[in-house]
């Protein structure tokens, strides 16, 4: 296996045809393949199913593809290492971003990141606090700020602030009065899938106070569950940066939880076991400098 396989299976993955990776390439098509198949030989498996209209990946080359372009995003940073600040200033860095949180934090972030790193390439990936976890592990992200991240020896785990959770409902028939955990039995529940961090910390509340949450609806999207509560398909339990950042709009009450206050702490992961680009260490420091300007208060301890 060599990294002009790798490379070759990546172009032919995303584009979706041999055809068009080889344009992208600058090679023949049958030389394209030719580096394929080899790759597919060594790992003893099928990555691609050829039909007519292009490729397809299998199972198998779908969990490959994860792992694929995490080597080459390691490779970059490495080069970054070793060739000087110019070509730091000059490379490229990924960071994830839940979506509750990418709303308060894209704009100071691409802002200051401008400002400092002009000649540099930024991409930020919102996604669940989970997946975020998964790409960092594969090598595709350099830092991520997540919800609750569980301890773990791949992980430095840097917590920023802890902030209480409140009760999303539709504004019609709805109070501002605090609601005691025991009285979300009662709503109708619009939560993430499993896992995430913030429901398995109120999914875990309830089972210690005995009482049974009804989850009527799992969506993963923040913005399509707010919608859904301010028409009144249900209740949604978020952390208070959800209302900062104005996501929960006209026709939602948020409505702090009480008896007990549950917290959700925003924590800055970055890779224990993968060195990390002199650009990527100024990028995690702005990120430190951006949540607690944007998410000003200390860790809480519950």
């Amino acid at each position: 296996m060599n990294l002009r396989q790798i490379e070759f299976f990546i172009h032919v993955a995303e584009s979706g045809s041999f055809s068009r990776a080889s344009a992208m390439i600058g090679l023949t098509q049958p030389a394209v393949s030719r580096q394929v198949s080899a790759l597919e030989r060594e790992l003893r498996l099928r990555l691609l199913h050829r039909n007519g209209r292009g490729v397809v990946l299998t199972d198998a080359g779908e969990r490959f593809l994860v792992y694929a372009r995490g080597i080459l995003h390691q490779l970059e940073g490495a080069r970054h290492a070793v060739t000087g600040d110019e070509a730091d200033l000059t490379g490229k860095v990924a960071i994830g971003l839940p979506p509750s949180l990418g709303q308060v934090l894209t704009l100071p972030l691409v802002k200051v990141f401008r400002e400092r790193y002009g000649g540099a390439q930024l991409a930020i990936v919102e996604a669940l606090s989970v997946p975020l976890q998964e790409r960092l592990f594969a090598g595709r992200l350099d830092a991520a700020v997540v919800h609750n991240p569980a301890p773990t020896p791949l992980l430095k785990i840097e917590p920023m602030v802890t902030e209480s959770l409140c009760l999303l409902s539709p504004v019609h028939g709805a109070s501002s009065r605090a609601v005691p955990f025991q009285a979300l039995e009662k709503f109708e529940l619009i939560f993430p899938g499993t896992p995430h961090p913030i429901r398995s910390a109120v999914e875990a509340e309830a089972l210690r106070r005995g009482i049974k949450l009804r989850v009527v609806l799992e969506i993963d999207a923040i913005g399509l569950s707010l919608q859904l509560v301010a028409e009144g398909y249900g209740h949604a339990v978020v952390p208070y940066n959800v209302v900062r950042a104005g996501m929960s709009g006209a026709g939602i009450v948020a409505r702090p939880i009480v008896r007990p206050s549950l917290g959700s702490t925003v924590a800055l992961i970055t890779p224990a076991r993968r060195p990390m680009t002199r650009l990527a260490e100024a990028v995690a420091e702005m990120l430190r400098q951006v949540l607690r300007r944007t998410l000003p208060g200390p860790v809480r301890k519950h």
